[in-house]
């Protein structure tokens, strides 16, 4: 059975950080691009990030290009997403999902992504 679980996310103020977490289970990372998307309310849910560890490639989007990284355990089939510099506008909620195809990985389009987790909330105050 896949399963996805994010944790890590919180109450943080302006500036501070975060560490999400990714626990995948099921299938191998090795074979999967991991992608982390969020959702804020009253909006639509857009790609954040995405790895593809066995190809070497990482996306970010242009919104948080130099502030997030991130990063992969295949040992423990793990994705993390270390969040710096955080505002106000990144409160959301963030999913994890994983796609099959490890290539094109900035497209970040939802329709692509086969197995997602259920989100875990970040807000950032001012």
């Amino acid at each position: 059975e896949v399963q996805i679980v994010e944790s890590g996310g919180g109450l943080v103020q302006a500036g501070g950080s975060l560490r999400l977490s990714c626990a995948i289970s099921g299938f191998s990372i090795n074979n999967y691009a991991i992608g982390w998307f969020r959702q804020a309310p009253g909006k639509e849910r857009e790609g954040v990030s995405c790895i593809s560890s066995s190809v070497g490639n990482t996306y970010y989007a242009d919104s948080v290009k130099g502030r997030f990284t991130i990063s992969s355990d295949n040992t423990k089939n793990m994705v993390y997403l270390q969040m710096n510099s955080l505002k106000p506008e990144d409160t959301a909620v963030y999913y994890c999902a994983a796609r099959s195809s490890v290539w094109y990985i900035e497209t970040m389009a939802m329709t692509e992504y086969d197995y997602w987790g259920r989100g875990t909330q970040v807000t950032v105050s001012s």
